[in-house]
């Protein structure tokens, strides 16, 4: 693994600075009153705060890999999807547009229309708002809601939804999104979806944050029900799967 100047990690700790200083000002009391307690209570309190800072350092390191050194954000991944030709790419995110850029450099023959469903009303993580207050999305971005992305049917030859889906906590509105993406898209178009999952691998590296993604079977539930047919499927950077759909419904 090459070493990388430490952007995505970094972001990471801007947008939540608030949790790492609480669990670090929770360690350091925690071992500052633990010669005034009990001996058990004091040792309960020693073990909780060491594998709280094995659990931050062990997120921060996995971050790490997968959003500076694994080379995520350059997209040669995408080599392998057979969208060379792709003329009309849309780019769907939800407050924090990390890949405009990268699209634009892969595909510069195609149009790339970037849709952003951020809404302040439900998505009220203070980690959303703090990005996009860093990193404000471009003028020409459309701002759309889940159910209306306002575009016209059938316009779209690759839509790219990267880590953002999970961001539509209710099953419902989620379902409805990818109807209306599987509206937009070319007839022999390709949706790609890219996740961390509620795995064992995302447990290890972000402990309880993993409940905050959602499992391959409920992926699999969503698009069924949207309509949409799993093409094909793998692992990026250990802790992300991408889906590659397409009009159709699985069996």
């Amino acid at each position: 693994m090459q070493l990388v100047r430490p952007k995505g990690v970094l972001n990471i700790i801007r947008f939540n600075y608030h949790f790492y200083l609480l669990s670090g000002g929770f360690i350091v009391i925690a071992l500052l009153i633990t010669s005034f307690l009990p001996h058990i209570v004091s040792l309960l309190l020693k073990v909780a705060s060491l594998l709280m800072f094995l659990v931050i350092i062990c997120s921060l390191i996995a971050s790490y890999y997968v959003y500076d050194c694994s080379g995520l954000y350059i997209l040669n991944w995408l080599d392998g999807f057979n969208i060379g030709n792709a003329k009309a790419i849309v780019n769907i995110h939800a407050g924090l547009d990390e890949t405009s850029r990268g699209l634009s450099a892969k595909f510069p023959g195609a149009k790339i229309s970037c849709l952003d469903f951020y809404d302040p009303e439900t998505h009220t993580e203070i980690s959303i708002k703090r990005a996009r207050k860093i990193y404000p999305a471009p003028t020409s971005t459309l701002s759309v809601k889940t159910n209306e992305l306002l575009l016209p049917d059938h316009s779209a030859d690759i839509v790219f939804i990267f880590l953002s889906a999970h961001e539509i906590r209710d099953k419902e509105e989620r379902i409805l999104f990818f109807k209306e993406v599987r509206r937009i898209l070319k007839p022999n178009g390709q949706i790609i979806v890219s996740e961390h999952l509620r795995d064992l691998n995302n447990f290890l590296a972000y402990n309880i944050g993993f409940l905050h993604f959602f499992s391959e079977r409920q992926w699999r539930e969503i698009f069924k029900a949207a309509g949409l047919q799993i093409k094909s499927e793998c692992k990026l950077a250990t802790f992300i799967k991408t889906f590659i759909l397409q009009n159709g419904v699985t069996s």
